[in-house]
């Protein structure tokens, strides 16, 4: 019986020499915390806690060129490149360098006839000023169109396709 005693004054004595170490830096341990906490809650959220800059709104309105055209909000896009079509459905950002990475849904037999098959596709390009380079890549495929250059707010010229065309337009 005396041993466990013994044993038990030694443990009170290594907890007493720790709870003084704590009292003495106190400040290290609730900041290591702090710290912690914040790169763990970055890590599950990182759109909530980015360090680097904000992400640029994406310019809304028509983007035109030669035989493809984007008409962009501030929810989502669709895009048109040659006798094809596709869909951005969430908000369009650029880094602050002005290149956009995003993904949505692209259909690359629009014309004649639409099979209404639509393949996941990427979005990426750079924007500089009134100018856009695009280029579209399906990632089920090996298919991508592109680059294009679009200029905002110019009418796109989108040749012969009859798809997304206002009726008068048609005739």
């Amino acid at each position: 019986m005396r041993r466990n005693v013994l044993n038990l004054s030694t443990s009170a004595s290594a907890f007493e020499d720790c709870v003084t170490r704590t009292r003495r830096q106190p400040m290290i341990g609730k900041a290591t915390f702090a710290l912690a906490s914040i790169v763990f809650a970055a890590y599950l959220n990182p759109d909530c806690y980015s360090l680097g800059p904000p992400p640029k709104p994406f310019p809304a309105g028509t983007w035109g060129g030669e035989n493809a055209g984007m008409i962009a909000d501030d929810t989502s896009a669709h895009i048109h490149i040659g006798c094809t079509y596709g869909n951005i459905h969430h908000r369009l950002e650029l880094r602050p360098d002005g290149t956009f990475d995003m993904v949505g849904e692209h259909n690359i037999t629009a014309h004649p006839v639409d099979l209404g098959v639509m393949h996941p596709a990427r979005f990426t390009g750079r924007v500089t000023s009134l100018r856009m380079t695009l280029t579209v890549t399906l990632t089920d495929t090996t298919v991508t169109l592109g680059p294009v250059v679009l200029i905002y707010n110019k009418e796109p010229q989108m040749g012969p396709c009859p798809i997304c065309r206002r009726p008068a337009m048609r005739r």
